[in-house]
């Protein structure tokens, strides 16, 4: 434990989380020994309570050696996670959740600048201003450099810039994390736009091909997928299926977000299947 993780029981809960929340707010952990999921919950919940620097308290309770507490917030079951503000609970949840969605929880309880800068730089990367989007994220970085949520950022940033080989370094070396699955989807564009363009084939369908690829390398990521749908429609097996990774791939970088993601993603299930 440290200075932003602590123990806490039925003793102290009024000074250490009650009192504390009238100046920061106190993130409560009731947990137990024999709990499988609190296992699963409470590093993801550590790991956040370190990297927020003081934004939050985390406050373990556990519930077996703190009967009274168990039922003054009636914790019929467990992980359950409470969020304090001016002695007040101002927010909840049960279950084990994701790491994407314990940082939305606290983006909404305690917004860092760090927070801001990445909600910052998602609204960029959502209007397709992917410059502004990468200094931002590059700033974050620089301060949180392990920051999972900052690194797809940033690869995506790439990607649409036409700066493959910086987005592969990224996506090659990525953390294991909530957004890894996101990394490894990103994967195959990236590795597509790094491969030397062939200006010598003479094929329509490889030639539409690199089209797309070149739209995606100057940001226009809807043509981009428009151009892949195109060439999918003719032929499954172009570049022996490749095509539906790179269309998975590039409506990452469009995000979900976008209105246009998913009528693509249900005219690829339509092709598909």
């Amino acid at each position: 434990m440290n200075k932003y993780v602590i123990d806490v029981g039925d003793s102290d809960f009024e000074i250490e989380v009650l009192a504390y929340s009238q100046n920061a707010p106190v993130v409560v952990d009731f947990w137990a020994e024999w709990c499988g999921p609190c296992k699963m919950l409470s590093p993801i919940l550590e790991k956040l309570a370190n990297e927020a620097d003081g934004a939050f308290r985390l406050a373990k309770v556990d519930v077996d050696a703190n009967p009274n507490l168990s039922a003054t917030y009636q914790i019929q079951s467990i992980p359950a996670v409470k969020a304090f503000s001016k002695g007040q609970v101002v927010g909840e949840f049960m279950g084990v959740q994701t790491e994407a969605q314990i940082r939305e929880f606290l983006r909404k309880l305690a917004p860092g600048p760090g927070d801001l800068a990445l909600d910052k730089a998602h609204s960029l990367l959502a209007g397709e201003d992917w410059q502004k989007a990468a200094q931002i994220f590059g700033k974050v970085l620089k301060a949180r450099p392990d920051n999972s949520y900052a690194l797809l950022g940033l690869a995506k940033s790439y990607i649409a810039q036409g700066e493959a080989s910086k987005a592969l370094a990224i996506l090659n070396a990525f953390p294991a994390s909530s957004e890894y699955k996101s990394a490894e989807q990103l994967k195959p564009l990236a590795l597509a736009l790094s491969e030397e363009v062939d200006k010598s084939a003479d094929d329509d369908n490889e030639a539409a091909y690199q089209q797309s690829l070149h739209l995606v390398r100057i940001g226009n990521v809807p043509a981009a997928i428009d151009g892949l749908l195109d060439l999918l429609r003719g032929s499954r097996e172009f570049r022996d299926g490749q095509l539906r990774e790179l269309i998975v791939a590039a409506l990452h970088l469009l995000g979900e977000e976008n209105p246009l993601t998913r009528d693509y993603r249900n005219e690829l299930s339509s092709l598909l299947f």
